[in-house]
């Protein structure tokens, strides 16, 4: 029995349907005011704890049959829900409920010679398709991110999902319902077959953008498939540039260890966790005291021959890098190590391979601004962890996903990544000679 069997057995809506009732609530939506929106959230919040036993026994089913199936790690990993992961999402319901909503904003406002008052006002994007893998903590980050910012969404979840997803669902609709609001807001397809995703994707009558969140291969599908604009990002290779000014002190060394360590074990499956260290050439002698702690963690290292001379002088075992090693993101407990003649051939390597979140550790503060300018990725860091890179963690109380394209948004995607503007002329009788 597969799990789309083991679920009830009701005639499911099709994505078209599914489409014009998200359209008929995203109109309710657009205009509602920000107190119901407060109020809808924290409905939500009260109802994820509320239905917390029955949401983490969808979870088990669900991580049960993905282990059973032989799931890549990282992807059970993503997968699994416990009390106080619920509990965080949770919070992190209220977190978005408290930050200030972008809809009604208004700015440039100018009178014009001819006597116009123009000015652009932000308005939500309408519905959204949001495709990802694993994470159901996604469903609920995306409902209150739509919701908060005056957005219907349909969530496409992956099949490894379909229980939990399922659950929270129902969390969403109770809360949505429970506070006078349409049920369709938020809507899941639990087809887990993939002719529903291709609909979905060629839903333009219906949808305004579509948000894909896992790897290459689903934001490559997206992008040749769909007729509905697509919003890349997820993927990518963080690069962390360790100086040598960074390495001429025990504490500074000692913060190199921390700070990397955490960049790559503190969640290994991330898109934003360390994939390459790229080593200034004069912090080579440093190498050992800044990767004894990763070694010890259980991280593989795959190393460049210097940096395989300087960890075997001291004792310690990493692989020789290949080429397929740089430019690859890892999801897993393995990073690989490059070494370079300084900031130049650096910033020469993250312009060929970089793009998502990029790192540099120094001491040298005309080499942070020029690592600042010159790396062009998503997200730039200057002593501290790629693993801020995400929604929470810089203030938007969650985030969509991590869009690594330019055009609309870029980094992470909360509120105003959500909204678009409209332009709002008035006038007294004017013409156009």
């Amino acid at each position: 029995m597969t799990q789309a069997d083991s679920l009830p057995t009701v005639q499911a809506p099709s994505v078209q349907e599914l489409g014009q009732r998200a359209r008929r609530a995203a109109r309710v939506l657009r205009s509602l005011p920000t107190e119901r929106k407060v109020q809808a959230l924290r409905a939500l919040a009260d109802e994820l704890r509320s239905r917390e036993a029955g949401i983490l026994a969808a979870n088990v089913r669900d991580v049960q049959a993905a282990e059973a199936a032989g799931l890549p790690a990282h992807m059970v990993d993503r997968l699994r829900l416990d009390a106080s992961a619920l509990a965080a999402i949770a919070r992190d319901v209220e977190a978005v409920a408290a930050l200030p909503d972008p809809v009604g904003e208004q700015t440039g406002e100018k009178t014009l010679p001819s006597g116009i008052r123009v000015s652009q006002r932000r308005v939500p994007l309408g519905v959204l398709g949001v495709i990802y893998e694993s994470r159901p903590n996604v469903t609920v980050d995306v409902a209150a991110l739509a919701l908060m910012s005056g957005n219907a969404a349909i969530l496409r979840g992956g099949k490894e999902t379909v229980h939990s997803n399922a659950a929270l669902e129902e969390a969403i609709r109770a809360a949505l319902e429970g506070e006078g609001l349409p049920g369709a807001a938020v809507q899941v397809i639990r087809d887990p077959d993939r002719a529903r995703m291709l609909e979905l994707l060629r839903l333009d009558d219906c949808v305004d953008a579509i948000i894909p969140r896992g790897g290459a291969g689903l934001h490559r599908f997206c992008v040749e498939n769909a007729t509905v604009p697509v919003i890349v990002g997820g993927i990518g290779v963080v690069h962390l540039y360790l100086d040598g000014s960074f390495t001429r002190t025990p504490q500074d060394v000692q913060t190199a260890a921390d700070l990397i360590r955490n960049a790559k074990t503190q969640k290994p499956s991330a898109c934003n966790a360390l994939d390459t260290l790229l080593i200034d050439r004069a912090a080579l002698p440093a190498l050992p005291g800044v990767l004894r702690a990763l070694l010890e963690s259980g991280t593989e290292l795959r190393a460049d021959a210097e940096a395989l001379e300087a960890l075997s002088r001291a004792g310690l075992t990493a692989s020789p890098a290949q080429a397929g090693d740089y430019g690859t993101e890892f999801l897993a407990l393995t990073a690989s190590i490059r070494t370079v003649s300084g900031l130049d051939e650096a910033l020469d390597f993250i312009a060929e391979h970089g793009g998502h979140t990029d790192v540099i550790l120094t001491r040298d503060e005309a080499q942070a601004r020029r690592f600042v300018q010159d790396v062009d990725s998503a997200a730039v860091m200057v002593n501290a962890s790629p693993r801020f890179n995400d929604g929470g963690q810089l203030g938007l109380g969650a985030e969509v996903a991590i869009s690594t394209q330019k055009l609309h948004a870029r980094g992470p995607m909360g509120l105003r990544e959500l909204t678009t503007t409209k332009w709002v002329v008035q006038g007294d009788g004017q013409i156009r000679g």
